[in-house]
């Protein structure tokens, strides 16, 4: 699926966008047929109320949308895809009404409105398709909006055919559409190689564990992108219950995140040199599962006591940070859908990160405002380092208490970066229920806030 604005055309409908405290305003200036036409339908500018106004000799006239009260919009991501949605198949352009510093990302919002994950049975996405406005960078849009589909789509699609092996063959589609490269590390060689936390997550599953890596750029500032490709999470030996394994199809949601990132890159050629680790595994059981009570030791060479065999994020997330810290990168970013803590804390519909440098995270939440997706600093409380050691090992996967869940992940990952700027996503990436813009099922959470952000925090 490719999402993509409408060209332009003579026979496109013209599409006033009118906020309802301004339709009467708006009704002063129009015929008495377009009056009592709009009275006669009951159009009073509600959000994404819709009406088709016929010209007096009956031909196609112009179409109103509309655009609520500022209150309204303030409670949706993109306020006018809720037209999309409404209005009957065709081609439309805006002919006023949208303000513009909101119109790109209007715009995204109306390209969005064309996903549908309909691998498996016809879905239906909005037939209104949108003509791109004068002074729109319309293929950079549409570059944000086939990102998020690949998102979208990954998360969505169901373990049985997103196993680490699809997970890799997506990320080798991808490299080989942009010219990058992608090795990959699989299963024993993982071992070999010093990657033994991935390994051991991901050993008792039919497919073997993996770490893949994609490289594109050849010159300026160094960027790493970690993504947890957790293919499902049966929670390994401490079982989850069936309420709590129906979504584990998405906890590869940082790696399909870290994809879509990559894919805007790439696609607008940022001037970077990009480095993409994902550790893709399946946390399965089986007899050589790793257990409750083991102490593994990562590539860093820090110790860690298994406490529970369903924190296994940050434990293959731990040998990829490492690997990036080596490269002493100059911004390590990782993307996982870690814990239920971050959940607790913001809900599903914001982005809590973690950093040190509060230059960036001052960019970050600028220019999360600025791409309509929403973060939210989280702290790396210091205090709390203690409550992630253990006594018998350097390190606890799971403290006990159920406090600070979402803190003592980041600072259990922040263990294995030392020598580079450290970022780190805690996600949800899904979209419990449908909204203008966004479908119900997989979603990216922070890719368009970070390629926002990039050209300050790197100094592109």
């Amino acid at each position: 699926m490719t999402l993509s604005f409408a060209r332009p055309s003579d026979t496109s409908v013209p599409l006033h966008v009118v906020a309802q405290p301004d339709l009467d305003e708006w009704l002063a200036g129009q015929s008495d047929h377009i009056r009592n036409w709009v009275a006669a339908n009951g159009f009073k500018g509600a959000l994404g109320q819709v009406l088709t106004v016929p010209s007096t000799d009956g031909g196609a006239g112009f179409a109103l949308t509309g655009y609520g009260t500022e209150g309204k919009r303030a409670r949706k991501r993109f306020p006018l895809a809720a037209a999309a949605d409404a209005l009957p198949e065709g081609s439309y352009h805006i002919a006023a009404g949208v303000p513009a510093e909101h119109l790109e990302m209007e715009c995204l919002g109306w390209l969005l409105t064309g996903y549908a994950f309909d691998r498996y049975a016809p879905q239906s996405a909005a037939k209104a398709r949108l003509v791109a406005p004068q002074g729109v960078d319309a293929a950079r849009l549409e570059v944000l909006a086939n990102a998020e589909a690949l998102t979208r789509d990954l998360v969505n699609t169901p373990a049985s055919d997103m196993g680490p092996d699809q997970l890799q063959a997506a990320a080798e589609a991808l490299a080989d559409e942009f010219g990058a490269t992608c090795k990959t590390i699989t299963g024993d060689a993982l071992l070999e190689q010093n990657f033994p936390t991935i390994h051991t997550v991901g050993r008792a599953a039919d497919q073997a564990p993996r770490l893949i890596e994609m490289n594109w750029g050849a010159a300026g500032p160094t960027l790493t992108l970690v993504g947890k490709g957790v293919c499902f999470d049966t929670g390994g030996l401490n079982l989850k219950p069936g309420a709590s394994m129906g979504l584990m199809k998405k906890d590869m949601g940082g790696a399909a995140n870290v994809l879509g990132l990559a894919r805007m890159i790439m696609a607008l050629n940022l001037p970077l040199q990009l480095r993409v680790l994902i550790p893709a595994v399946e946390n399965a059981v089986a007899g050589n599962a790793f257990r409750p009570g083991d102490i593994l030791t990562s590539r860093k060479g820090l110790t860690v006591e298994i406490n529970n065999t369903d924190a296994e994020g940050r434990l293959v997330l731990a040998d990829a940070l490492a690997l990036a810290d080596e490269g002493k990168p100059d911004l390590v970013i990782s993307m996982a859908t870690l814990t239920g803590a971050a959940r607790v804390a913001v809900g599903p519909d914001l982005a809590p990160f973690y950093t040190d440098d509060d230059r960036a995270a001052g960019v970050l939440s600028k220019a999360a405002a600025q791409a309509a997706d929403p973060v939210w600093r989280m702290p790396f409380h210091e205090p709390y380092e203690t409550m992630i050691e253990p006594g018998i090992a350097d390190l606890d996967n799971a403290p006990s208490g159920g406090f600070a869940g979402s803190i003592t992940a980041a600072l259990f990952l922040r263990r294995f970066v030392e020598d580079s700027n450290y970022m780190h996503f805690d996600i949800y990436s899904w979209q419990p229920s449908k909204q203008p813009g966004r479908s119900k099922g997989g979603l990216g959470q922070g890719p368009r806030a970070l390629l926002t952000a990039l050209p300050e925090i790197l100094g592109l």
